[in-house]
């Protein structure tokens, strides 16, 4: 953008585009006069890929450091700000959500001898902190107060690992939603925190060395991931690299994933490399500690499958896709071809989510269904029984090692907060260990799965919730989200925003595309590179279904996603503007022709491909929601949702996506940008944060779905 400009981007000088959005009577659901967004210059800027030239007016909104994109985000927030100083419902969803958020909160304990040591947050708090029980029947002890860190209620720790002997604990410290923490030890013993600190970076593992006097980390520079040894009480230039570079005759790059784990034992460091995210092939070294300087050793190199291993009982088990696209857990031989392992727990038609080992016995938990499921095996392949949950619902993985007794894991759906439980291995006993007082009554609220048909044919399930006896007339507001990517499985769990929209009468849904993990590999890539329709295409069968069954109708119809999903909503509402009211797009991809110049954008290459390559910039135009934006479309109500400290996926997209459309909006429906300066892709914001932007989100897809039509 032009030098100087910035006061005429503001003020009068307006491009002819510009002029049109401004001549719109925008208007809330509640009926108020919003008046015309900000206007906004467009600087066209033009791209040629292979000889097809693509303009892009707003490529100045790229440099969010510039004086013109901050007046800008200063200019949107004020007008965002407005509409929601004349929100009715907002007050009330305030106050509706800080009795359902500001609940006592635990994360999964790690066990160290008799000892737990977990994450928790007191009802009147606004972040968690690092606490241990000493004993089953202790009292909880708090060690670490974020608010002793820091004046800043968005600044957040999270428990990343604990010493063998218990003595010390490393946590990481966030600001805000970044990606990006800090590593720092605690030590028990002493009661304080130790000088040594990991600077600021991604981290994707860290692990106390079996002696507990370093840390193994791996971490991103501009080369990729590399994993590190860090000698406490040393300096951190001094820090040993590893692994990384190149192994094998291979050179690693920017989008190989190393992560670093140490078995229960002590004996072996574990590295594991994902080739982009999601991986199409997963390899795995290991290093003997017992030898110093030992070389890594290869488990499994070059195989175009995914690998997960535990090193248990002096054996390797590992579960992996290869030859087997719903899963099973082999036992590994080094050096013996993974065609040669024997199965320990075979394929079968529920796809494998995850496994575990604990107790000795192996814990494999299967997706019946896009519902939970665990069986449970002795480590020589004989079944030992399955452990069973109440309802529909998400349980996690069952936490511990292979020599305790004890694991832990959890259940939720979207109409039962999570419950703790401590799981007996040897009786099958459970205790809970925690479990959130929440002001929801589960039991007057039903939750059922369907299946509908896609465009192509194909039997897609969906999840839906309302309260019991709730009217299917077409009567009622729906919101539905979604993600659709990435081989990650949408189960049913708990969110109070959910929450919220359920106790206010409405029905909630959410269909499991294609593209997710929900029914393995072969879900997967039917979503992927050129297939990406096809998640859109199962997206708009499941709304048209929820119409043709009265559970609502366009103009009472919500729908929300982030990230990934935010994408599926760009599709939304340039594909298929008719079947919605209202749509929240937040931390969204949207421009798909650069998404991969930014951030962690190249990482995703191995999930959209990218318009480098002339056959998949094609595709990837069909259905870029920045390039498929129509002057003279009457839109649905959108509010786009992102933040300065959003350092996955660039805000460049939420911010291009809401000059252009408000530019081409023909209709009265508002196009709304909500930028956090301090909010991002992680968690990490205060409870109070929080509350104040599930309270924005909801109030304005409460709002725009109103109970009368909606004028486009």
């Amino acid at each position: 953008m032009k030098r100087g400009v910035q006061q005429a981007f503001l003020g009068m000088a307006m491009s002819a585009v510009a002029m049109a959005a401004a001549a719109q009577a925008i208007h809330t659901g509640d009926g108020v006069l919003l008046g015309a967004p900000p206007a906004v210059e467009a600087d066209p800027a033009t791209d040629n890929y292979g000889g097809v030239r693509i303009p892009d007016s707003y490529r100045w909104l790229e440099d969010a450091k510039s004086p013109e994109t901050r007046l800008f985000i200063d200019a949107q927030n004020a007008y965002t700000a407005r509409y929601f100083k004349g929100a009715h419902v907002r007050a009330q969803a305030v106050d509706d959500l800080e009795a359902l958020e500001h609940v006592a909160s635990w994360t999964m304990p790690i066990q160290r001898g008799e000892s737990y040591y977990f994450m928790k947050r007191l009802s009147d708090e606004d972040q968690a902190s690092l606490y241990v029980r000493r004993g089953w029947t202790g009292k909880d002890e708090r060690l670490i107060d974020p608010a002793a860190l820091s004046r800043d209620a968005n600044t957040s720790i999270a428990l990343a690992d604990v010493s063998r002997d218990g003595n010390l604990i490393a946590y990481r410290v966030r600001q805000g939603g970044a990606d990006e923490t800090t590593v720092r030890v605690f030590d028990l013993k002493a009661n304080k925190t130790l000088e040594d600190e990991l600077p600021s970076g991604v981290y994707y593992s860290i692990d106390f060395t079996p002696d507990g006097k370093g840390l193994y980390y791996s971490r991103t520079d501009k080369a990729g991931s590399l994993v590190y040894e860090h000698k406490l009480g040393t300096r951190n230039a001094r820090d040993t690299l590893l692994f990384g570079h190149e192994f094998y005759g291979e050179q690693l790059g920017p989008i190989d994933l190393c992560t670093s784990s140490v078995t229960d034992d002590g004996r072996y460091l574990v590295v594991t490399v994902q080739r982009g995210v999601p991986p199409r092939r997963v390899d795995i070294v290991f290093r003997d500690l017992s030898k110093p300087d030992s070389p890594f050793t290869v488990l499994v190199w070059g195989i175009d499958a995914r690998f997960a291993a535990i090193d248990a009982k002096g054996a390797w088990f590992v579960k992996t896709d290869y030859q087997a696209p719903k899963g099973r857990v082999l036992k590994a031989d080094p050096g013996v071809d993974p065609s040669a392992w024997p199965t320990i727990a075979p394929e079968t038609a529920d796809v494998i989510e995850g496994f575990s080992i604990v107790g000795g016995k192996l814990y494999v938990r299967r997706l019946k269904d896009v519902k939970s499921a665990t069986d449970i095996y002795g480590l020589d392949g004989k079944p030992a029984g399955t452990l069973a949950y109440d309802g529909i619902g998400s349980a996690s993985g069952v936490n511990g090692r292979a020599t305790d007794r004890y694991g832990f894991f959890s259940f939720q759906s979207y109409i039962q907060p999570p419950t703790l439980y401590r799981l007996d291995t040897m009786t099958g006993k459970r205790e809970i260990f925690a479990q959130p007082k929440v002001p929801f009554d589960s039991s007057q609220y039903d939750l059922k799965q369907v299946f509908y048909t896609s465009k192509d044919g194909t039997k897609v399930p969906m999840f839906i919730a309302g309260k019991k006896g709730l009217k299917q007339d077409g009567s009622e507001r729906l919101l539905m989200t979604g993600y659709g990517g990435f081989n990650l499985s949408e189960t049913p769990a708990w969110n109070p925003a959910w929450a919220w929209w359920l106790q206010q009468g409405g029905w909630f849904a959410l269909p499991n595309m294609r593209c997710g993990g929900e029914y393995g590999e072969h879900w997967h890539e039917q979503g992927m590179f050129e297939k990406k329709q096809n998640v859109f295409d199962d997206w708009f069968a499941a709304a048209e279904y929820l119409i043709e069954q009265k559970y609502t109708t366009p103009a009472h119809f919500a729908i929300t996603g982030r990230s990934n999903g935010g994408l599926l909503m760009g599709a939304a509402m340039t594909q298929h503007p008719e079947l919605f009211s209202a749509i929240v797009c937040g931390y969204p991809l949207l421009d798909m022709l650069r998404y991969q110049k930014f951030e962690q954008g190249p990482h995703w290459t191995t999930e959209y491909g990218a318009a480098d390559d002339q056959d998949q910039f094609l595709y990837l135009l069909k259905y870029s929601p920045y390039h498929n934006v129509k002057k003279g479309t009457a839109y649905p109500a959108i509010l786009f949702f992102t933040g300065d400290s959003d350092t996955r996926v660039d805000p460049l997209h939420a911010r291009k996506m809401t000059a252009l459309l408000q530019a081409a909006n023909a209709g009265s429906r508002p196009v709304l940008l909500h930028y956090s300066l301090k909010g991002g892709h992680s968690a990490g914001v205060s409870v109070e944060q929080q509350i104040q932007d599930d309270a924005d989100q909801l109030t304005f897809l409460w709002t725009e779905t109103a109970q009368k039509a909606v004028s486009r």
